[in-house]
């Protein structure tokens, strides 16, 4: 955009008509003239930037803003009206220096000119960079980034929550990656995530997860988007959502756009996944890679504690022999019975533990078979697969007219085939 000062084209004043009767020049009112002034100015300096430092800036009730603009020649009264306040993505500073773009006015009463200003960054860095620089610094102070109140993602979580678009690549990329790693049940909030509005939407739908309750509460919230420029992304910059993420009951994990790409969102979480996809990897661990740790587990847990009770009766016979050497014969007895006595309560003690750490694998196991994909079908669920290749249909255009495919109910199979197709027209 070009910037600086338009021609203004101003010629001199025309110059008062005479009187008739006197040949004299009548003289200029004061109102006149200075609508004369207001309305040359006012047509020269229509489109104009002015670089200038802020001071006295004031905000009133009626959302109007007054300021001055100056250097170290001159000032320049400035006004900015509400309509174009409520646009500004920082807060001007005294002392900041700013470019100013609008058009010259004249206040009739006062006979005093002024800028009418319609846009207003920081000179040598973006609004939004400054904007995102004063969020950042108010938060901070406030302690909503603090280490200390971040809270862990739960393990083996069985429902999780995603606020995100429910038509873009984030939400596909989660889904993927989820489904081939965990059989978690998900529960979307479709919001927007860009442009107006798009704040108070995801700000929304975190506060409605938070008050689910009983089977339809999650475990753990997913927030976020797929990539883009930083005003793309800007709605995760807001304070709204950075107070719903802190607010929240649930802990969260941001997962908004590229791992370059940092929000607010991130710094307020719980945890702060690099894409998507990050985040999908990090909500749950690998059900195969589970179930090989308990395999491991249930083999080694009771030679181990087997070896726990072996090591302490080898102790205690080092004992009884170095007691032995040391006291007369009389005492030996009495120490072999002690012996006795510790031997007989530390072995079954440790049979008590081998069965309950048998008891907690076997609830673990149950928990795990509760999530298998084979009880969603119990539910009511089914899986449909194209019959040529075994693939599951996840989407209309993954099947043509006629083809035959297999529904997979809980009790066996369905075989069908395709006589038509029909969108959600989402």
């Amino acid at each position: 955009m070009r910037r600086g000062f338009l021609d203004t084209g101003l010629t001199r004043p025309p110059q008062p008509e005479r009187d008739p009767k006197t040949g004299k020049q009548k003289a200029w009112t004061v109102t006149a003239i200075t609508k004369h002034i207001k309305d040359c100015i006012e047509r020269g300096y229509t489109n104009i930037w002015v670089e200038g430092e802020v001071s006295n800036f004031k905000c009133y009730g009626s959302g109007h803003c007054y300021f001055t603009l100056k250097d170290d020649g001159a000032q320049l009264p400035a006004v900015m009206w509400r309509t174009a306040a409520e646009r500004l993505k920082f807060v001007p500073q005294d002392g900041t220096k700013v470019l100013a773009q609008g058009r010259l006015s004249v206040y009739e009463p006062r006979g005093a000119y002024q800028m009418v200003v319609e846009r207003m960054e920081p000179l040598g860095i973006g609004d939004l960079a400054a904007a995102f620089e004063q969020l950042k610094k108010k938060l901070a102070a406030e302690g909503l980034f603090e280490t200390s109140r971040k809270r862990p993602i739960p393990r083996f979580p069985q429902r999780i929550g995603i606020v995100t678009s429910p038509s873009g690549a984030a939400i596909q990329d989660l889904l993927k990656v989820i489904y081939a790693r965990w059989p978690a049940d998900i529960i979307l909030a479709g919001v927007k995530v860009q442009g107006e509005g798009a704040a108070e939407e995801i700000a929304h739908a975190i506060g409605q997860m938070n008050i689910l309750r009983g089977d339809k509460r999650p475990d753990v919230l997913i927030v976020g988007r797929g990539g883009g420029s930083l005003e793309d992304l800007w709605c995760f910059n807001e304070e709204i959502v950075a107070r719903a993420i802190f607010d929240s009951e649930i802990p969260v994990i941001s997962a908004v756009g590229h791992e370059v790409d940092f929000t607010i969102a991130d710094f307020v979480a719980d945890v702060r996944a690099a894409t998507p996809s990050h985040a999908g990897e990090m909500v749950v661990p690998r059900l195969d890679d589970v179930i090989d740790q308990l395999d491991a587990l249930r083999s080694a847990l009771p030679q181990a504690l087997l070896r726990r009770v072996e090591i302490a009766r080898r102790r205690l016979e080092g004992i009884e022999q170095s007691y032995a050497l040391r006291h007369p014969e009389e005492r030996i007895a009495v120490l072999r019975q002690r012996l006795d006595d510790i031997s007989s309560r530390l072995i079954p003690a440790g049979e008590r533990r081998v069965c309950a750490a048998r008891e907690a694998m076997a609830q673990l196991a149950g928990r795990l078979e509760s999530l298998s994909p084979l009880r969603v079908l119990d539910r009511g669920y089914s899986v449909t697969l194209r019959t040529k290749d075994g693939k599951v249909v996840r989407s209309i255009s993954d099947v043509a007219d006629g083809e035959e495919i297999r529904t997979r109910v809980k009790d066996g199979e369905l075989l069908s085939r395709v006589i038509g197709r029909e969108s959600q027209g989402r």
